[in-house]
């Protein structure tokens, strides 16, 4: 039934968007042992490894000669363009500052959703999409200790690639499966990003610690891999637009994790912020 599968995408995406939840804070925990650059390549050439094994040992088919070039955009998009630009964003702005950005990431997927994926939302579900995007960047924005032009541009920059990687993803998903398009993209991009993280290689590996290690792994495994097999089987069975709007809470995910995790102290007005997007999230799923 139609209400079944698209129940199941948004537990789906709702799944994705928890694991993608942490990964701006290992970022910036990689970060401080690792160079962007090679932090960026790394995980991609982990991913794809793993990625590329799953595809061998159950015998995937290889995408069609018509599939090579939307997949290069997947690859571009959140393989390369948004670790990339965000990791180089981390070096200029706050982490607290770089969620004013993610929480215009949904809009941005369902832009891209009406312009690549040929979906076309009720009026109201915008109403409910830019109150929402604007509640996130109002949130970060009163909680930023600042930033630079350089690092806002750089993540505004991430944003619109990755918007784009989404909905192209998500339209593939139909087609080859969730798990498969982000294996095949990142089997794409693992020459040159192999070649990148061998230009890139830490001068010495002594003075890396462990949190900078552990953050490259959650961002190599999850964040880049398991993440996606549910993001983007979510995105392709619940509509683009509609299931893209979860990606409103994973700032607040992500700061109840570092409350939890770190002891980090959360504020009434994160709960208040959380409250309005939750019924925002559900007014766009209303109208997608």
């Amino acid at each position: 039934m139609l209400r079944d599968r698209i129940g199941a995408g948004w537990g789906s995406g709702l799944l994705g968007v928890l694991i993608f939840s942490g990964s701006l804070p290992a970022t910036r925990v990689a970060v401080a042992g690792f160079s962007p650059l090679f932090l960026t390549s790394a995980r991609a050439v982990i991913a794809a490894l793993i990625g590329g094994a799953c595809l061998v040992l159950l015998r995937q088919k290889r995408p069609a000669r018509a599939d090579l070039g939307p997949l290069a955009i997947v690859a571009v998009g959140v393989v390369l363009g948004f670790p990339l630009l965000t990791a180089l964003a981390l070096q200029h702005i706050p982490a607290a500052r770089s969620i004013v950005f993610v929480g215009l990431l949904p809009l941005a997927t369902a832009l891209f959703g009406v312009l690549r994926g040929g979906e076309r939302p009720k009026p109201a579900f915008w109403l409910f999409s830019v109150l929402g995007a604007v509640t996130v960047a109002g949130f970060a924005f009163a909680h930023s200790d600042g930033g630079s032009l350089t690092g806002d541009l750089l993540m505004i920059a991430a944003i619109l690639l990755c918007g784009l990687g989404y909905a192209e993803g998500a339209a593939l998903s139909r087609r080859l499966g969730g798990w498969q398009v982000i294996s095949w993209a990142l089997l794409l991009s693992l020459p040159a990003m192999a070649a990148l993280a061998l230009m890139f290689l830490p001068a010495s590996w002594q003075g890396i610690g462990t949190p900078a290690w552990l953050g490259l792994a959650y961002v190599s495994v999850f964040s880049m891999l398991v993440g996606f097999v549910f993001w983007y089987r979510g995105l392709a069975l619940g509509g683009i637009a509609g299931v893209g709007q979860l990606q409103l809470l994973q700032p607040f995910f992500g700061l109840m994790l570092a409350g939890l995790l770190l002891n980090e102290p959360v504020a009434w007005t994160m709960i208040a912020a959380t409250g309005v997007v939750v019924l925002c999230v559900a007014g766009a799923k209303r109208f997608a």
